[in-house]
């Protein structure tokens, strides 16, 4: 099938495909004219690579995952459950350092608030 036709059935962009593409996360064959083209189970390829993205997951965690999906085995399942608890990882940390700014900057609104208040009974 054709990129336009490809996009379609998979809810993207035919940005978004050539893209995939740059990023080796999908691969088409050409035509003598140079037009792109892809199988069906390209189809499904798509909407793993978004599920991905939408995880959270960046392209080059991306590419160490499609093992997982291109020669499945136990070894590849493996490796892609360890990548995505490394990457659950990374996250909860994230998650915890942006509650600990959150927090941060809460105690500068009160004391903020408690210096105008402090103000207007001066006045």
């Amino acid at each position: 099938m054709r990129i336009g036709d490809l996009a379609a059935r998979a809810g993207v962009s035919v940005r978004s495909l050539r893209y995939y593409e740059e990023q080796g996360l999908l691969s088409s064959t050409r035509s003598a004219g140079g037009q792109r083209h892809y199988t069906e189970s390209d189809v499904e390829r798509v909407a793993f690579v978004q599920r991905l993205y939408a995880a959270g997951l960046s392209s080059r965690t991306i590419i160490e995952l499609l093992p997982c999906l291109d020669s499945p085995s136990d070894e590849n399942s493996d490796a892609a459950m360890e990548r995505m608890a490394k990457e659950r990882d990374r996250l909860s940390a994230h998650i915890e350092e942006l509650l600990r700014t959150r927090d941060a900057l809460d105690v500068l609104m009160i004391t903020a608030q408690a210096h105008r208040d402090a103000r207007k009974v001066c006045v």
